[in-house]
């Protein structure tokens, strides 16, 4: 199974973007993500058997026990290369690292290997993919959609939100389903 670790914004914190990019319409060669998909990825796992959930869902509910709820709002816009438009993620950015980092650990350590979210990035850089370019060479457009929701939500500080929960994600390629397999909360609460 193909899975991932992730926090879930709450849709009233995502709200003033998911309008944004319906004000944006459809533009050919770009993939929409919907707005009940978006995520924040602590991290990519890859590939694990589903004998390796049950250890792997030990080492995440005591690395996400060990860490405080970081309190984070979407914030900017870019692209990762002509492949990927996000919202930034602001905040306790800190915080938000240092768990990314013992989620990581912790699927290691789980033996789950565990690869990049975004293919040449190396450090960790939270962000809620918004969309992808649909195909070779249709990546024209993110450059400037960034620009355009950048310049749309300017003059807008979205709402902050208190990460609870971290999930452990399944992504199944077949339908481009997202199953959260467990949940486990932040901050010393019971997973």
């Amino acid at each position: 199974m193909r899975l991932f670790v992730s926090l879930t914004p709450p849709l009233e914190a995502v709200q003033t973007v998911a309008d944004a990019v319906t004000e944006l319409g459809r533009v050919p060669g770009v993939r929409w993500s919907p707005p009940h998909r978006w995520h924040v990825t602590l991290a990519f796992l890859g590939e694990v058997d589903a004998v390796g959930v049950p250890p792997l869902a030990r080492a995440l509910a005591a690395a996400a026990a060990a860490h405080e709820p970081p309190r984070l709002r979407l914030a900017g816009t870019g692209c990762f290369g002509d492949r990927v438009l996000w919202a930034g993620v602001a905040g306790d950015l800190d915080r938000l690292s240092a768990l990314a980092a013992a989620v990581a650990h912790a699927g290691r350590s789980a033996g789950a290997v565990g690869e990049s979210a975004e293919p040449g990035e190396q450090a960790y850089r939270p962000h809620v993919t918004l969309a992808r370019a649909a195909g070779r060479g249709a990546g024209g457009e993110l450059p400037r959609l960034a620009e355009q929701l950048a310049a749309q939500l300017a003059h807008l500080s979205g709402p902050t939100w208190t990460a609870r929960e971290v999930q452990l994600v399944q992504s199944h390629a077949s339908d481009g389903r997202y199953e959260v397999l467990e949940s486990f909360a932040l901050g010393g609460g019971s997973p």
